[in-house]
């Protein structure tokens, strides 16, 4: 079985973002502890004084270009074999890293497994929008563990939305390879990453708590690339790998609708 030296997080940090001190605090203050570096390709005093008040290691990016290439730095400079790459405005609940061990279990070969979550909006935990709750419904087939290696169930929730929350999930670096993300992708790197990362042997594992707040502001980038349509149109792109131009454009039209509730 994993055990907590087997896991990493990363926290992604990015300019001088006011929520990355309490991301750093929830990750520390898990029931099971395990190794925490920040990864960032705009270094700068606010972030390395965090590193230095919380003795964190930090990894820079020397090349940076969009998220998904800083994402790929945090997530191969990790130096375990399961990692979780946290973004800096998120609150990981402090059983987080304990009951994904916990449902990992004995899957050796497991791909990613991903955890349930809740926003955060204007400092309260919404449990139910929605968005939520059209995601919950297209991960229930993952809720049985028979399903969580079918190719064909992963490929069918994948081709109408993108339900999993990227800072939930924790890889398996040893079955989903070197730098998974896609950087031909602004804002959709992470469903693209899991269209690949399905086509591979394992498990998709669906931890079916909510185990994370994902802070939802005018600030963030999926509010910014969700103002600006640009999550719309990759998606779409994406949707065209599994459908016929004019019905993936159906499909996202509709899953556009209920993403609205990101927007602030």
């Amino acid at each position: 079985m994993f055990n907590r030296n087997d896991h990493s997080f990363v926290i992604c940090a990015y300019k001088e973002n006011p929520h990355l001190e309490m991301t750093i605090q929830s990750l520390l203050n898990q029931t099971i502890k395990s190794k925490v570096f920040i990864s960032t390709s705009t270094p700068n005093d606010h972030i390395k004084g965090l590193c230095q008040k919380y003795g964190l290691e930090l990894f820079v990016n020397p090349s940076p270009k969009n998220a998904g290439a800083d994402w790929n730095w945090a997530y191969d400079h990790a130096p375990t074999p399961l990692v979780t790459i946290a973004h800096q405005d998120d609150y990981y609940e402090p059983d987080f890293l304990e009951k994904t061990l916990k449902y990992i279990g004995n899957k050796h070969d497991f791909i990613l497994a991903f955890t349930d979550y809740y926003e955060i909006r204007n400092d309260k935990k919404v449990y139910t929008n929605k968005i939520l709750k059209v995601k919950r419904m297209m991960l229930a087939p993952l809720k049985k563990d028979k399903n969580q290696t079918s190719k064909f169930i992963r490929r069918r929730i994948l081709s109408i939305g993108c339900p999993i929350c990227c800072p939930a999930a924790t890889y398996n670096k040893v079955v989903a390879g070197k730098s998974i993300f896609d950087t031909n992708y602004i804002n959709s790197c992470d469903y693209k990453t899991w269209c690949d990362l399905a086509e591979l042997n394992g498990e998709f594992i669906y931890i079916d708590k909510p185990l994370l707040g994902h802070r939802i502001y005018a600030e963030s980038a999926t509010s910014k690339n969700l103002g600006e349509n640009i999550r719309k149109k990759e998606d779409l792109e994406i949707m065209s790998l599994y459908w016929p131009k004019f019905i993936a454009n159906g499909i996202n039209s509709v899953y556009a609708l209920s993403e609205k509730s990101n927007k602030l």
